[in-house]
């Protein structure tokens, strides 16, 4: 039975992108489990076995122009809609993590609780989101060294605060996010 897995990361982030990740593995792999409960060097490591030995990978990118314009629900949505039309592979199962079925049409679609820790896709598409998503972060901070954007990877910390109020709001900033709203006035 071929399942595929969707997850999405970035949710909370003040800055940058909302990535869903879509996956249909071939054969277990060993350690797959809930991106946030693994080490950078682990998810770096898994996501690569990921590449070499899924049967389908599907990364979906929504801007924070876009999250601002539709809302955080309708986001995560867009995101995993863009990830899962990258598999072009018939599966059996639609496995989404968390507790809303963001393709109800979909007779094949279920959203279960934390199945990023319990399924093998949707586990394997939370890492590649992931680290995709912490990549284009790293990117992003070569562009703007002074926001910090490879340590932060764009969630509300501490740094990212006080950097955000020696350099302000910038384009890759969620405006329609209360912390960020506040820094506007």
């Amino acid at each position: 039975m071929l399942i595929a897995g969707v997850d999405e990361v970035g949710r909370g982030c003040w800055a940058g992108p909302l990535v869903a990740g879509a996956v249909i593995l071939r054969n277990p792999i060993a350690g797959l489990k809930d991106s946030k409960k693994l080490s950078k060097k682990e998810r770096e490591r898994l996501a690569e076995i990921i590449k070499k030995e899924a049967q389908a990978i599907g990364i979906g990118w929504v801007t924070p122009a876009e999250l601002d314009n539709s809302g955080i629900t309708t986001a995560v949505k867009m995101a995993m809609e863009r990830a899962l039309a990258q598999i072009n592979l018939a599966y059996d199962e639609l496995i989404i993590d968390g507790n809303v079925n963001f393709f109800p049409d979909n007779l094949k679609a279920k959203a279960i609780i934390k199945a990023d820790d319990s399924v093998p896709a949707v586990s394997a598409a939370s890492i590649v989101a992931k680290v995709a998503r912490d990549d284009y972060m790293v990117r992003l901070a070569e562009q703007y060294p002074e926001y910090g954007f490879d340590k932060h990877v764009g969630y509300g910390t501490a740094l990212h605060l006080e950097m955000l109020k020696l350099y302000g709001v910038l384009d890759v900033h969620r405006k329609s996010y209360k912390p960020i709203q506040a820094l506007l006035q």
